[in-house]
């Protein structure tokens, strides 16, 4: 179920620096190098596998950046909040 723009304003503050736009929320990462990048990347693609919820995200040598929604919906649900916080524990 999409999430209203109010429940959204407030899931974003348990979020590290996570926009919110065009019924997407979106963070940009950077690492290192290419290889910590890539590996980060690796480890996002497991936690959606088992979530059966996966991202639209591009790489460019060491910054990802990661898109969430929930197409079906057309917009934020729970779904893309769970992730969100899975991937900002990968950085913690």
């Amino acid at each position: 179920m999409k999430l209203s723009s109010e429940t959204i304003a407030v899931e974003l503050n348990e979020l590290h620096d996570w926009q919110y736009q065009n019924d997407q929320i979106s963070k940009i990462f950077t690492f290192a190098d290419f290889v910590e990048a890539f590996g980060f990347m690796s480890r996002v693609a497991l936690c959606a596998e088992r979530a059966d919820h996966h991202p639209d995200w591009s790489n460019s040598y060491r910054t990802v950046e990661i898109t969430l929604t929930t197409h079906s919906e057309g917009g934020i649900t729970q779904k893309d909040i769970n992730l969100a916080l899975q991937i900002d524990d990968l950085i913690d």
